[in-house]
């Protein structure tokens, strides 16, 4: 069995304003903004409001500026 890994699954979880809670179980979620696999155990950023999670603050602050407006930099 070596060289064999096991397969990963996304993970279905309701976000909550300080936490999240797991509604199918998984080992990763998919960031709103990049498309990117999130390990939950390094989940940080999410919006509760719109149900989103996001890779990093850059993709978190990304969110929430209009449809095609960048952020600076």
């Amino acid at each position: 069995m070596f060289g064999r890994s096991t397969p990963s699954r996304e993970a279905r979880l309701r976000y909550l304003p300080s936490s999240f809670q797991i509604l199918s179980t998984g080992d990763h979620v998919l960031c709103a903004q990049s498309g990117v696999a999130i390990p939950l155990a390094e989940l940080r950023y999410w919006s509760a409001e719109r149900q989103e999670a996001y890779a990093g603050p850059a993709e978190a602050s990304a969110a929430l500026l209009p449809p095609g407006e960048k952020l600076p930099g």
